[in-house]
């Protein structure tokens, strides 16, 4: 994040703007609107800005600039069409430690004009970082066309009705629960659609019901496997509400990034021989967070019930009798397999896949191989990167070809995932040179034939 998105107060605040052009205009609309007092340093002004000034109080200083201009404003914006004179102005001002805009040149900016959705005093910024201004109008217009004129009232409505809320529940987290229940049901309805009294009557109701010794709720998420594009939109609702995040290592940091700014983190990640907090820990821990009355999000890599031990958790939840929620993900196999261009089945090559837990333990992988030797199954291995010699050993001790295509994922999904492609035969060495890291991907089979041809977004 090259700039930290926050919102100034300039009501009645002296605001310097030098130059007075369209473009200088532009600017001016924006800090007037903002209460700003504006002066204009310009030897020339349009005639509109004259006009928005003279209706704002602003003042226009026919003049050339001159360092003096910025003694004691709060904020300068430089928009003249000499690019000297706008250096002069970053220089000036970083010298008076005066936060400073040159405008369309962001290498002389120490904050950026964001494109803004106004519906006040709900306002929403998006910022390319000046990288690409017609990106994010773009965006704001698509904004714009989802978010309803009315919501600034339903913002002016909870303002008012805070204190009286905080009043009723003083706990933070009850508090806050009430009002994702308002803002995301009947009452906020009431208030867009103009009938405030009625909503305030409603809003009543609700805090003479609530309570704040109400249990909290687990939400069990299948995260994918690592690209963020991938989360489910219940996913990203419920990780975006709740109160306390449970994560493990196969979570991509960008997920994380998506829960409440305010929201707990709490790492639970397990590699191998390395268990940052023990199975049994973590489900304890699920349990005492929810019955604090916390909406709590336990983030899995993949899908939650598919090698990710999520019927051992939610187990003990429902023998505490805890609310819970599962909220499927795409698995590492399906998900890996479609970045890689590995088809899982295909009508030529695989009539059936087998997804095969493939972690060792006590250096053995239990499991009968005599029913691993069709070659038109194709077979998924999760966990499979210590135990790949054994698996590659057994798989040809019991019928399948050393010739068999296999296919070692790395990171898959993400950027820097990796594709190595071999064969039984010759996997294990060619794992040997690369030396992947986990989380890996290990599929078998006559489809990894197709990697080649279909491979995409950097495949390796």
């Amino acid at each position: 994040m090259e700039y930290l998105p926050i919102s100034l107060r300039l009501k009645d605040e002296p605001v310097v703007l030098v130059g007075a052009g369209t473009v200088a205009t532009r600017k001016a609309r924006l800090l007037l609107r903002a209460g700003a007092n504006l002066t204009v340093v310009a030897p020339e002004i349009t005639p509109e800005l004259e006009t928005l000034l003279v209706g704002h109080g602003g003042i226009w200083q026919p003049s050339a600039y001159r360092e003096s201009d910025l003694h004691g404003q709060k904020l300068a914006v430089a928009a003249t069409p000499d690019r000297a004179t706008n250096e002069q102005v970053y220089r000036d001002a970083c010298a008076l430690n005066i936060p400073v805009n040159v405008v369309d040149a962001p290498q002389f900016c120490t904050f950026i004009f964001p494109s803004i959705v106004d519906r006040s005093p709900l306002t929403v910024a998006i910022s390319s970082a000046g990288r690409s201004p017609v990106l994010a109008r773009f965006l704001r217009r698509r904004i714009e066309a989802t978010l309803p004129a009315a919501y600034g009232r339903l913002a002016e409505w909870a303002g008012r009705m805070r204190q009286r809320v905080k009043q009723h529940v003083p706990a933070e987290t009850p508090r806050r629960l009430l009002w994702e229940s308002v803002i995301e049901g009947g009452i906020a309805e009431q208030v867009l659609a103009g009938n405030e009294q009625r909503a305030e009557e409603m809003l009543a109701t609700r805090l003479q019901e609530a309570g704040e010794a109400a249990c909290g709720e687990v939400y069990l998420v299948g995260a994918g496997p690592g690209d963020p594009d991938l989360l489910t939109f219940k996913a990203l609702r419920l990780l975006q509400s709740a109160d306390t995040v449970l994560y493990d290592r196969l979570v991509s940091p960008g997920i994380v990034d998506m829960a409440r700014r305010d929201a707990e983190r709490i790492y639970v990640g397990k590699r191998r021989a390395d268990h940052s907090l023990p199975q049994q820990d973590i489900n304890r821990l699920l349990v005492d967070l929810a019955l604090q009355g916390k909406r709590v999000i336990r983030l899995k890599g993949g899908d939650p019930f598919i090698f990710g031990r999520g019927g051992e958790e939610i187990e003990l939840l429902a023998a505490h009798g805890i609310p819970f929620q599962v909220v499927p993900g795409i698995t590492a196999a399906s998900g890996a397999a479609c970045y890689a261009g590995i088809p899982l089945t295909h009508r030529d090559y695989a009539q059936s896949v087998r997804f095969v837990a493939g972690h060792l333990k006590d250096g053995k992988l239990e499991h009968d191989w005599s029913r691993f030797e069709a070659t038109n199954e194709t077979l998924v291995f999760y966990m499979g990167l210590v135990g790949l010699p054994v698996i590659c050993a057994q798989l040809q001790a019991h019928g399948r070809p050393g010739s068999t295509p296999a296919a070692l994922i790395e990171r898959g999904t993400l950027a820097e995932q990796r594709v190595i492609a071999g064969t039984l035969s010759t996997l294990v060495d060619l794992v040997e040179r690369e030396q992947p890291r986990a989380p890996t991907l290990l599929i078998i089979g006559d489809v990894v034939r197709l990697h080649d041809r279909l491979r995409w977004f950097g495949a390796g």
